[in-house]
């Protein structure tokens, strides 16, 4: 039975998308409080006003989000608040590598109500859920196992820096952007290139897109 006081979060920037989500969720518990958040800055922030969430139903794609990145940061930030990907992209490797980075399970958009409702009823209940026809079987890359394996070494608030080195970002911008000192950011990034076993922010960036595929959105970064 899932409990009349559960806790979600709904982080999806389409509107649609998170009413279905919702739905789903009234079906299986109608008193369950549900946020919603349509940005990753806006997850971040309500987690940071109440981190006493029982679920949180994440897109891979939102803004402030590149790919696996904002798994990876609530893992390492809030590793006791389960996430849940709900994605567009639902091939296997993008399922595989979901799990992998600590996702409790993994939903594809095309999916209708009535197995989004099964599928948080099952996770809420602390099983691990991705779709039936689902192959995970193929063995692993060791290439990108070594790469993964690097990138969660990464503490959260080196991986909002990594994300944003991904968009192009300076460590000027940085430094403004999360109120710490541009010493701070140089720091963050000599600790990213050494964790990542890289030279340069441009091959820290491509080493996290080469993981994430697609999914990691890269731009070049123009500078320190």
């Amino acid at each position: 039975m899932v409990a009349a006081s559960t806790h979600l979060v709904i982080a999806d920037d389409h509107p649609l998308f998170r009413n279905a989500l919702r739905q789903a969720v009234a079906s299986v518990v109608s008193e369950a409080v549900v946020d919603e958040a349509g940005s990753f800055e806006d997850l971040t922030a309500l987690l940071e006003r109440d981190s006493e969430i029982d679920l949180i139903l994440l897109d891979l794609m939102m803004p402030g989000v590149s790919g696996f990145s904002g798994l990876i940061y609530l893992r390492a930030q809030y590793s006791a608040i389960p996430v849940v990907i709900v994605s567009a992209t639902d091939d296997g490797g993008t399922i595989r590598r979901s799990l992998d980075f600590g996702a409790s399970g993994f939903i594809p958009k095309r999916f209708g109500v009535d197995p989004l409702r099964d599928a948080i009823v099952k996770v809420l209940a602390g099983d691990v859920w991705v779709p039936p026809d689902t192959d995970l079987s193929a063995a692993a890359d060791p290439e990108m196992s070594k790469l993964r394996d690097r990138l969660v070494t990464l503490t959260p608030q080196q991986v909002r820096v990594l994300m944003m080195l991904s968009q192009g970002l300076l460590n000027k911008q940085i430094a403004y952007e999360l109120g710490v000192s541009e010493a701070t950011i140089k720091a963050h990034v000599s600790a990213i290139l050494q964790k990542l076993g890289v030279e340069s922010r441009t091959q820290a960036v491509i080493a996290a897109a080469k993981i994430a595929g697609s999914a990691w959105r890269q731009e070049t970064p123009t500078g320190k």
